[in-house]
Formats: C-alpha cells, sequence, structure tokens
C-alpha cells in the first residue's frame, strides 16, 4: 500500500484535531489546516505535522492551499472545517447566521474538493516512484443533514446542502479509484462547537450537555473515522452515523443515567 497522506481541515481544535493527532499516531503524514496559525503551531510542535494557516472561506488562502497541497502530495483529504451559528426559531434566524454557515460548511467545501481532486487524482496513478493506489475523500456532515429539528434551522440546510455535495462528488467520480465518505456524528462534546453556536455564551454551550451521560467526545468520533481511513482502499464506507448511547434521535436526548430496564 502507497503511504497515506492526509490534508485534515478544521485541525486546530474539536475533531479536526484529534483526526490529525490519530493520524500521525498510526505512522500517516498529515497536512493540518486551519484558520489559527497559534494553535496550529502548537500541534506541529507536539506531535509533528505539517501546517497550513488559512481561512477556507477566503479565495486567497484557498490558492494558499492548493499550493501547499501540490507540495504535501495527498492522497486524502478530511473535510472537518464548519459550524452552526444561532438555535433561534426559523423566522428570528439572521441572514448573516445563515450565509455563515453555508460559507463555512458547503462553499468551503467546494473550494477545498476543487484545490485537492486534481491531486488526489494523481495520487492513484502509478509512477517510477510510487504504485498509486486509491485515494479518498471523506467529509464530516452531522445528523442534522438528514433530521430536522426545532432551532437548527439553518445548521439543517446548510449541512444537508453539504451531504448532497458529498453524494452528487460520489456519484461523478463513479469509475475512479477514489472512495467519497461521509460521516454524521450526532451529540458530539467539544471545547467550541457550542460555545460558537451560542456566540461565546457558556452556560447556554453547557446546557446542550448538561445531565448527558458519555455524550460523544472528539476522540471518539476520530477513532471511528482513522478507523475507517485504514480500511483497505477498496472499501468504501459511504456514510456512518455516529450518536452516544444516550441519544437515541437527534432530538430525543436521555439525560440521567442509562439504567437497564427489569
Amino acid at each position: 500500500m502507497s503511504e497515506k497522506r492526509i490534508i485534515v481541515t478544521g485541525a486546530s481544535s474539536g475533531i479536526g484535531e484529534a483526526v490529525a493527532r490519530q493520524a500521525v499516531a498510526r505512522g500517516w503524514q498529515v497536512l493540518a489546516v486551519a484558520r489559527r496559525a497559534e494553535r496550529l503551531e502548537a500541534l506541529a510542535a507536539d506531535i509533528g505535522c505539517e501546517v497550513l494557516a488559512a481561512d477556507l472561506t477566503d479565495e486567497g488562502d484557498i490558492a494558499r492551499l492548493a499550493e501547499a497541497a501540490a507540495a504535501f502530495r495527498p492522497t486524502s483529504l478530511v473535510q472537518v472545517a464548519g459550524g452552526a451559528k444561532g438555535a433561534a426559531p426559523l423566522a428570528e434566524t439572521t441572514i448573516e447566521d445563515w450565509r455563515w454557515m453555508f460559507e463555512s460548511n458547503v462553499i468551503a467545501a467546494k473550494r477545498v474538493i476543487d484545490a485537492v481532486l486534481p491531486l488526489l487524482r494523481a495520487s492513484t496513478r502509478a509512477t517510477e516512484d510510487a504504485p498509486g493506489g486509491y485515494a479518498e475523500i471523506m467529509v464530516v456532515t452531522s445528523i442534522a443533514a438528514t433530521v430536522a429539528y426545532s432551532g437548527g434551522s439553518g445548521y439543517n440546510a446548510a449541512k444537508s446542502a453539504e451531504k448532497q455535495l458529498v453524494d452528487v462528488l460520489r456519484l461523478e467520480l463513479h469509475g475512479e479509484p477514489i472512495r467519497v465518505m461521509e460521516v454524521a456524528p450526532g451529540m458530539v462534546w467539544t471545547e467550541e462547537f457550542s460555545l460558537v453556536r451560542f456566540e461565546g455564551d457558556q452556560e447556554k454551550a453547557d446546557a446542550v450537555y448538561k445531565d448527558v451521560q458519555d455524550p460523544l467526545s472528539a476522540d471518539d468520533v476520530a477513532q471511528v473515522m482513522t478507523d475507517i481511513l485504514a480500511l483497505p482502499g477498496h472499501v468504501s464506507i459511504d456514510e456512518t452515523i455516529i450518536k452516544p448511547v444516550a441519544q437515541t434521535h437527534p432530538w430525543m436526548v436521555h439525560r440521567g443515567p442509562l439504567v437497564a430496564k427489569g
């Protein structure tokens, strides 16, 4: 098998950072991409990955990503960057929050794929120095992509669009040695996701996970993702839904201890 060389976006925190750490621990090469240079530098010093500070909603930064990716020669793209803003009823949400969510989750994914796909195609071709093989694109969406919930209108819409992007891409790469995979997490506790959603209101962010026994961690999700990436290249796990046991449904979350009946 050829060496795995992975570009991970959203790598300065949460799931993206956890994927970068676990990928390096598996012996893979990683180019970690995120906006915050200081956090990337700390990550590089800790695990020995390559880094690029870039805002995926900025065309100039995408051009720099394309240049850095060409030098890195990726075999894999793990698109994690994205997020939610607001939890108000639809009629009370703002166009600014919707625009941010579509730019961060959908347009950014499109831009990154545009920049990296030609390089992934090139990685599959045999050369004198490499045998070629399979490449992969893995995109983190959300269970919000397929199940609506009150207060989630903008995020539901953005993640639904991102899921459709992934599904169409898989169809359009038919016949090529590139597996296209979607990972849809449910309730995941990270330091920043809910904090960003509630504009820095720590009390509201903490309330999301209050009394929930064992919500998923970023490491939990990253373990599943890297386990999938470690499978032979011809094995495509097209869609993966990951939820904590306490979350039976996107809007059906048990609060309190989990206790067997009888």
